[in-house]
């Protein structure tokens, strides 16, 4: 049997499709192995190439967090590592799961697949959702900026990632606990996964789509409240010279969250639009292709991550550099393993700190970049700092890290 199987692989590799995904029967899952051995070839570049890269980069980052008490002690770090976390297990999951069907061949029982899928599904479900998270603080920060602090303790922050991880790891596993499709052997329920039943792949590419236009909003209510800042304080900002000689600021600003948003839309909406699609309509071979060229954009975007939301915090490069240094001088290897920037100390507050500090009016005024009634946007090499100063006295507040 499993050499029949394979013929039928072998005829489904070539240019013409196999009976079985014409017609109404999946045999062994064969109307699901439809890449070609140049595809496979190109499918298993991205992952051998991007799965070690985003596995090393986020655990490079849940490192640094774990180690530095003044990270993972504020709640923007905590919903960094988790999306740090999520990665990881994007990383490892789907790499292993998909270049084991696709590339491998393996045909396993239908437990252990819907098993091994629901370790994708909880990866890239606690992926977006750890992005909300990081959209929400961030929109807090600039919002309730008076009351953040209050707003968003260290153990709200924790109960919001269980509530978060609770529910990823339910909502993951329902096909695994009984949710499935049971007329895969004669009629698949569905051409983009065996043993998923429409309803639940319906339910969540929808509630990820929700979560992503979540995302999308407050970045964009984020970057009009720091547009209107910047335009009431136009004057104030053209009677420097400095202020003249800078870029506007939100335009700067627009294109740090432009990326962020054109890089999050062109990972997600294809894949969740062939999930829909699949819903209502059935695919053909060529758009079962276009899905598995297109699922591995969501791993790409595990590994953008980091970059968009860790490694350009200058706080969280300072603690890398002192991590690195430590782990240098214990191993007994070189006397000064990094060279620390004189610099680093002093502008560490122009950086990106990725978190909500609140200051005295007095500390505004010894802030670099703060007056008092004026506004400050900051990007430096696509790091974001936001500094507003209350003009009325009532404080000062810095927001950074969108």
């Amino acid at each position: 049997m499993e050499t029949s199987v394979r013929t039928m692989m072998s005829k489904g590799n070539g240019s013409t499709p196999p009976t079985s995904t014409q017609g109404t029967t999946c045999v062994n899952l064969s109307c699901y192995m439809i890449l070609n051995d140049t595809e496979m070839k190109a499918i298993s570049f991205i992952c051998f190439l991007a799965g070690p890269f985003t596995f090393l980069e986020n655990i490079l980052v849940l490192a640094v967090i774990a180690s530095a008490t003044n990270l993972r002690r504020r709640p923007s770090y905590l919903f960094i590592g988790s999306l740090a976390l999520a990665d990881i297990f994007a990383s490892c999951f789907f790499t292993v799961s998909f270049l084991d069907f696709h590339l491998y061949k393996r045909i396993d029982s239908r437990k252990a697949y819907l098993f091994k899928l629901g370790g994708v599904t909880m990866a890239f479900t606690g992926s977006v959702g750890s992005l909300f998270l990081t959209a929400l603080d961030r929109y807090l920060c600039i919002y309730r900026a008076s009351r953040y602090k209050v707003m968003l303790t260290h153990r709200r922050a924790l109960l919001a990632l269980l509530v978060l991880w609770s529910a990823t790891v339910l909502i993951s596993f329902l096909p695994f606990l009984g949710w499935e499709c049971f007329t895969w052997h004669s009629k698949p329920c569905l051409r983009l996964f065996p043993y998923i039943d429409p309803l639940y792949l319906g339910c969540w590419a929808t509630f990820i789509l929700i979560l992503l236009l979540l995302i999308m909003s407050a970045y964009a209510l984020i970057l009009w409240r720091a547009n209107r800042h910047e335009a009431s304080m136009t004057g104030l900002q053209a009677a420097s010279a400095g202020g003249q000689a800078r870029m506007r600021m939100d335009i700067r600003l627009a294109r740090t969250l432009g990326l962020i948003l054109l890089i999050l839309a062109g990972c997600w909406l294809p894949v969740l639009s062939f999930m829909l699609a699949d819903v209502s309509v059935v695919l053909t071979r060529t758009q079962q292709r276009a899905f598995a060229f297109c699922s591995t954009l969501c791993l790409i975007n595990s590994a953008v991550n980091p970059l968009l939301y860790a490694l350009r915090c200058q706080e969280l490069r300072t603690a890398l550099m002192r991590l690195l240094e430590s782990t240098c001088k214990g191993l007994g290897g070189f006397q000064r393993c990094a060279e620390r920037d004189p610099d680093t100390s002093s502008a560490n507050h122009l950086g990106e700190s990725n978190s909500c500090s609140v200051y005295s009016v007095g500390d505004a005024h010894r802030t670099a970049g703060c007056r008092q009634s004026t506004v400050s946007l900051k990007v430096d090499n696509q790091q974001l700092d936001i500094i507003f100063v209350n003009e009325k006295g009532g404080g000062a507040y810095h927001v950074s890290g969108v």
